[in-house]
């Protein structure tokens, strides 16, 4: 089912990997859920910097970003890219994360300003998938069509 906003174009998600991370299987079973769903999907692979990551973001004019990260520098490297979003007048683009993250983490996280945070077996695929339909409609993307 086609997810699109107002304009007709589909709601575009943004899936990365940053740091020295080099596991990436639940980034790619995400990102091919959210487009089975109905978004456009985008990949980045792995190795990523927050910069890359940033960069990819608004070139490719998405409306969020997904990071996964099981190397337990989520504290570090999640701040930053909210931050380079942010300087770069990209603070429209909402980030949820992904991976292996302390229950401790996840205030600290959401405060920072993380839409949301799913770890492994927290959330279902459609669950994922309807998260992102609200998190994009509470902004104001106006996705239109039944939940997949």
């Amino acid at each position: 089912m086609s997810q699109e906003n107002s304009s007709g174009r589909r709601g575009r998600v943004l899936i990365g990997k940053v740091g020295l991370d080099g596991h990436d299987r639940g980034a790619k079973v995400v990102a091919r859920a959210l487009r089975d769903a109905g978004f456009e999907v985008i990949y980045t692979g792995l190795h990523q910097t927050p910069d890359m990551l940033v960069n990819a973001a608004i070139q490719e004019d998405v409306d969020l970003i997904g990071i996964s990260i099981l190397s337990g520098a989520h504290n570090h490297l999640i701040p930053r890219v909210l931050q380079l979003l942010k300087e770069r007048d990209a603070s429209d683009i909402a980030v949820f994360v992904g991976g292996i993250i302390p229950e401790s983490d996840l205030p600290g996280l959401k405060a920072a300003g993380v839409v949301d945070v799913f770890t492994p077996g927290a959330a279902s695929l459609e669950a994922i998938a309807q998260r992102v339909r609200d998190v994009l409609a509470a902004r104001g993307v106006g996705l239109v069509g039944p939940p997949a």
